[in-house]
């Protein structure tokens, strides 16, 4: 089983930043790798504008047969959900007892429940990184 430091608080409040990767500012996926590295997992790079929904639809679509769904979340997994859109285009990762970390525009980090009236019905699935990722 994953061995790390559950604790996330040094990451939340960093505040969104589109394409970002470093502390200074993540984007969704750029959260994702640092959280997925956490727990010795690197999962490859994915440098999508978060506005350009479609692209990020289909990126997702396409990198699914590389992941593996799961039913049920386990930490670390990928969530995908969709914000407001029928397109997948969002991540974060579930970091157990039904908790998942994400970041927003003008909210930055934050850690929510998958289970909340704001996320249950957005949820698109769990997902476990693959050991090798074609990109």
């Amino acid at each position: 089983m994953y061995q790390t430091n559950n604790n996330f608080t040094d990451l939340i409040g960093i505040p969104f930043k589109d394409r970002g990767r470093d502390l200074n500012g993540l984007d969704c996926w750029g959260l994702a790798k640092i959280v997925f590295k956490r727990y010795d997992e690197d999962i490859p790079d994915y440098n999508i504008c978060c506005e350009d929904i479609t692209n990020i639809d289909k990126t997702i679509d396409k990198q699914r047969s590389y992941w593996q769904k799961i039913e049920k979340p386990v930490a670390p997994c990928l969530v995908v959900m969709h914000l407001g859109t029928k397109f997948c285009n969002h991540t974060g990762v579930y970091i157990g007892n039904g908790r998942f970390i994400h970041t927003r525009d003008k909210v930055g980090v934050n850690i929510d429940r998958i289970d909340s009236i704001n996320w249950k019905n957005r949820i698109e699935g769990f997902y476990l990184p693959p050991k090798k990722v074609k990109t």
